[in-house]
């Protein structure tokens, strides 16, 4: 059995979106993406809006729009990625032994510990050491409350909340995050290079621009990637001390290059500075400020865009989050559950969407520079406000198995087989993911 989206202006609205796209409609299984949120047509809401923004700059670069069609099993299998990625021939655990749902005194809580240095916070907190088991964790959560625990998880920079329902979210100050737009835009600066710098083909439209890549896990990446898919020169770069989860950045890594780099020494961020220096676009994932306080400086005219878990503001402003924190905090996780315990979305949803409306902001942004309609703008999405918008479309109560999209939506590379592009029209990207780290913190010519 298939199932139509349409992408339309109702739609866009529905999530918070400005109309502006066009109409388009998509076709795939009815079981992609199952559950009883409306992730589907959030997802093809998020990639439409790459192509629309794609469109709107080809318009201002002179060229034909494309008026690409939406491919839903395309997209589910992008969103579906970690659950498809094979390395020589295995899957790969996206979550750690001690991340997960833990019966807490008088509730859920949701624990995030994949990173070690995170891991290392959540252990020492609970006072089971750094080796402790799945089971010694429970066993420490089981006897306190799930508000204590979170309240003294954000103290110490641990990762853990409280699993709330919708009203019970709704009553905290941060719930303020779901108001507003989808997509927030903070003016714009002038002095961008951008006109002179792009070289374009209809096809990759951003093709001669910089972009460099302050992201990590999967929402900046995501949009990072996109943004090397329709042309731009991407880097990627790390601290030495916090290294990204391997497969994590198989998995989102294609078509850019990576590179290490200590900014909190004097010499790293003096290469840093001079990288955002020559960059025509900046994108960061890191916590609110966080940049500021390493002593960054964004330049005029320096397109940029960045992701937050929990919004810049309010009480919440300056934690650490992830998706599937966001889930249990926001009632997502107990409207997904079954029998009282929490659930899960089939798919990342909440960051994948993020990323893919983060770059159509940014090609948005790139195309009023080239357009003459402003200067360089800075752009921002929060995964919680992401989640508002999916909990505001139509659910329904019923929740089946999600089925897993079919090899048409692979593609393999020696030992490592991956998800193709949400973006229907490229079958690949550029080149798979390189090793994190291998290339040198400077940029290649420009041509």
């Amino acid at each position: 059995m298939n199932r139509s989206v349409l992408v339309d202006d109702a739609l866009r609205s529905g999530v918070g979106l400005d109309p502006g796209g066009i109409d388009r409609e998509a076709t795939g299984s009815a079981g992609l993406l199952a559950s009883r949120f409306a992730v589907l047509e959030l997802a093809a809401v998020a990639v439409g809006a790459v192509e629309d923004a794609a469109d709107r700059l080809r318009i201002a670069l002179g060229y034909e729009p494309m008026h690409t069609a939406l491919d839903l099993e395309r997209i589910a299998a992008a969103y579906q990625s970690d659950r498809l990625l094979r390395i020589d021939g295995a899957a790969v655990d996206a979550f750690a032994p001690l991340s997960g749902f833990f019966a807490a005194a008088d509730g859920w809580v949701r624990t995030h510990a994949n990173y070690p240095h995170h891991r290392r916070r959540l252990s020492a907190m609970l006072g089971i050491g750094d080796e402790a088991t799945r089971a010694e964790l429970a066993s420490a959560i089981a006897s306190r409350s799930a508000l204590d625990l979170e309240s003294e998880a954000a103290g110490v920079g641990a990762l853990l909340v409280a699993v709330r329902s919708p009203a019970e979210w709704s009553s905290t100050p941060q719930a303020s995050v779901g108001d507003g737009p989808l997509v927030r835009r903070h003016g714009g600066s002038t002095g961008s290079r951008i006109a002179s710098w792009v070289r374009p083909t209809r096809r990759q439209p951003l093709r001669g621009l910089r972009v460099l890549d302050l992201t990590r896990v999967i929402a900046g990446p995501v949009s990072t990637r996109t943004l090397a898919l329709l042309g731009a020169d991407v880097l990627r770069v790390d601290p030495p001390r916090v290294p990204e989860i391997p497969w994590q950045h198989t998995d989102s890594g294609q078509g850019k290059r990576t590179a290490i780099l200590d900014a909190s020494t004097p010499r790293g961020l003096a290469t840093l500075q001079t990288l955002s220096d020559e960059a025509d676009i900046l994108v960061t994932g890191y916590r609110p400020h966080a940049l500021e306080r390493l002593g960054l400086r964004r330049r005029d005219g320096l397109v940029t865009g960045s992701v937050d878990a929990w919004g810049t503001t309010g009480p919440w402003g300056d934690r650490r989050g992830f998706n599937s924190l966001v889930q249990a905090a926001t009632g997502i996780a107990l409207v997904e559950g079954e029998d009282g315990a929490p659930g899960a979305l089939p798919a990342q949803a909440l960051d994948h969407s993020a990323g893919y409306l983060l770059a159509a902001a940014i090609v948005d942004d790139v195309a009023r520079v080239v357009g003459g309609g402003g200067g360089a703008g800075r752009s921002s999405v929060s995964l919680a406000r992401v989640g508002a918008a999916l909990q505001r479309l139509p659910r329904t109560e019923d929740r089946q198995a999600s089925d897993l999209p079919g090899a048409r939506c692979l593609v393999t590379h020696g030992a490592v087989m991956t998800a193709r592009p949400a973006l229907s029209a490229f079958d690949d990207h550029a080149f798979p993911a390189a090793v994190l780290g291998s290339a040198e913190p400077q940029w290649t010519p420009r041509t």
